[in-house]
């Protein structure tokens, strides 16, 4: 009984930290919501002052008020704490933040470690350059070497060689753009750049040709960049990757309290109101993944 009792031990012992997470009891008890959020990615979120806004924040602060009602509830404080975009991922697993609010891709490395909620935006990988870059690298950016053969592959090597590309390090782009470098065999600099601030600004001074990341955030930063004139994003998506909100690994009640509110934000119209304040009128396609990424209530699932 007493080795038993001492490999039991072990074993919960040499279980990962998010394993006995049990965050709703202590949201309950606390009656008090950590929300994690990374600043200057507007328009999903960003802070100004002690004022904290942004869609996806407005996205938490909705579903906060529906986490409230089914936790019973009389009142929920909403903390909000800054985190940069390489903190989040151990800010969850430590207990840190409950929730992270501003919108990240479920790549399987950050699985590991964090789990994802229902979807709340589908991003677009794009592009942005000066305007006044060689027309070889502009026509290849823009899909207009669509030839077959040798002669498209020497064409986009032509266009993408010996440029230099910024990422953010760690991102989905950074992956997305050696994969794409690689297929192609064509030999070009990819620069990594701690935040989206850095790779605009490396562009337009000329430190990197182009910078690739959410087209939503370079249009963003664009319009609020000085000489933001001389550059432009192009208005091809190279990739569209559904984004989520983060939380601790393993919490699944928390999870399935945060997928249930979101699933009632997207049903109830909610969230297409809080779409179009912040992102603009969603298109066809949006509207369409509107109705996918709601989970389905469980009269549909049963056909009753």
């Amino acid at each position: 009984m007493r080795l038993r009792a001492l490999l039991g031990l072990l074993l919960a012992l040499s279980l990962p930290s998010w394993a006995g997470a049990d965050t709703l009891e202590r949201i309950r008890s606390s009656a008090t919501l950590n929300l994690g959020y990374q600043t200057n990615t507007a328009p999903f979120s960003s802070s100004q002052g002690e004022r904290v806004d942004g869609y996806s924040i407005e996205l938490c602060r909705l579903l906060a008020g529906q986490l409230k009602n089914a936790l019973e509830l009389d009142d929920l404080q909403l903390r909000f704490q800054a985190l940069a975009h390489d903190q989040w991922p151990a800010a969850l697993k430590a207990g840190q933040v409950d929730l992270f609010c501003t919108p990240a891709a479920a790549t399987a490395t950050l699985r590991q470690t964090v789990s994802f909620s229902v979807p709340v935006y589908t991003g677009g990988l794009g592009v942005l350059v000066a305007r006044d870059a060689p027309s070889s690298l502009l026509n290849v950016l823009n899909g207009q070497a669509a030839h077959s053969g040798p002669t498209w592959r020497a064409t986009v090597n032509r266009g993408l060689s010996r440029h230099s590309f910024a990422v953010v390090e760690g991102g989905v782009s950074e992956a997305w753009v050696h994969e794409q470098l690689n297929r192609l065999g064509v030999i070009a600099s990819v620069l990594t750049v701690p935040t989206y601030t850095e790779g605009v600004q490396w562009v337009l001074e000329g430190k990197a040709d182009a910078f690739f990341s959410e087209r939503m955030l370079l249009k963003q930063y664009l319009s609020q960049l000085a000489g933001g004139e001389r550059l432009q994003v192009l208005d091809r998506v190279f990739e569209f990757v559904p984004v989520s909100l983060a939380m601790a690994r393993g919490d699944e009640d928390l999870r399935l309290q945060v997928d249930r509110a979101l699933s009632e934000l997207y049903r109830s119209g909610a969230l297409l109101q809080t779409y179009r304040r912040y992102l603009g009128e969603p298109g066809e396609t949006e509207r369409l993944l509107f109705k996918v990424y709601a989970l389905p209530r469980d009269r549909e699932v049963s056909g009753r």
